[in-house]
């Protein structure tokens, strides 16, 4: 099972939703969704946007547990 890490990097960046938002154009409740650990409703265009916008890799967004 896979599970979202967004929040945890948002975190570790010192980013918030708002900021993340205005760096990405995405709206804050997409990004809610994502920090959320609701990584299967995220599309990867999202994902590789907030990757993006953190400095990370996509892969580091996410991790999959037993």
């Amino acid at each position: 099972m896979l599970v979202g890490k967004v929040k945890e990097v948002m975190e570790s960046k010192g980013k918030t939703i708002a900021a993340l938002s205005q760096d990405t154009g995405l709206a804050m409740e997409t990004i809610k969704r994502a920090r959320d650990a609701r990584i299967g409703q995220c599309r990867l265009s999202t994902l590789e946007a907030i990757a993006k916008a953190l400095g990370v890799k996509v892969t580091d967004l996410f991790e999959e547990k037993d």
